[in-house]
């Protein structure tokens, strides 16, 4: 959270957001209403800030890293245009999105150009994911894959690698990160981008697949910007 976030909490009258990242920050609430329902019900949950927004409360919507990356955010913005609300007044408050906080854990691997992938084809079609893939190894750019695989679909990740095998070394370096920066439940891994798949991977890993410069010193990840050392 930036520090902005910490102070948000003593201005607003309701917390809404999915429970998990309720509980995340309840040690931060005191005594506002809370508002939480489940997975996949973003929907539901940002109309109901709208709507109790629009009674005249102060109301905080909890998202996951960035609110405006892969966040709730641009629901917001698009319900407040379909119900004529666009006059409310709308504070979006970045935090530390899952790419940034990853490479953190891992050293600098994305110290030149990268791009960041959703692998979750619930809102894309996989062709189109595969596409920008194909075309961010073509350009070897660094790759941020968020949403990398779940029980139900663990077959992209593996057709990610195969897609980057053909333009990439498979010792390229590749970093694993679990829930970053959420304290005692966060993980890192460094392997190679020929077994990085043979690892423990779901919902919850950041993956990080260097480019033809990054590379492994010491216990660090690094690709190179190119200053003149």
């Amino acid at each position: 959270m930036t520090k902005r976030v910490q102070t948000v909490w003593n201005e607003v009258d309701f917390i809404v957001g999915y429970k998990t990242y309720i509980d995340l920050v309840r040690p931060y609430l005191s005594d506002q209403k809370i508002v939480s329902n489940g997975m996949r019900q973003e929907i539901d949950r940002c109309r109901e800030a709208i709507r109790l927004a629009a009674e005249g409360h102060r109301v905080a919507v909890v998202s996951s890293g960035d609110a405006g990356v892969y966040g709730m955010a641009g629901i917001i913005i698009e319900l407040l245009e379909q119900e004529g609300l666009l006059d409310i007044p709308l504070e979006i408050v970045p935090g530390i999105t899952a790419a940034t906080a990853a490479a953190s854990m891992l050293g600098a691997p994305l110290m030149h150009d990268f791009a960041v992938i959703s692998l979750s084809d619930l809102m894309t079609p996989w062709e189109v994911i595969e596409k920008r893939v194909r075309f961010a190894a073509e350009a070897d750019f660094i790759l941020a894959i968020y949403n990398p695989k779940s029980k139900g679909r663990t077959q992209h990740i593996e057709t990610v690698r195969e897609i980057l095998l053909r333009h990439r070394h498979p010792e390229t370096p590749v970093g694993l990160v679990r829930e970053a920066l959420r304290g005692e439940e966060s993980s890192v891994q460094m392997t190679t981008l020929q077994d990085f798949t043979n690892q423990t991977i779901d919902m919850l890993t950041t993956v990080i697949i260097g480019n033809s410069q990054t590379r492994i010193i010491g216990p660090y990840m690094l690709t190179p910007r190119g200053y003149k050392l």
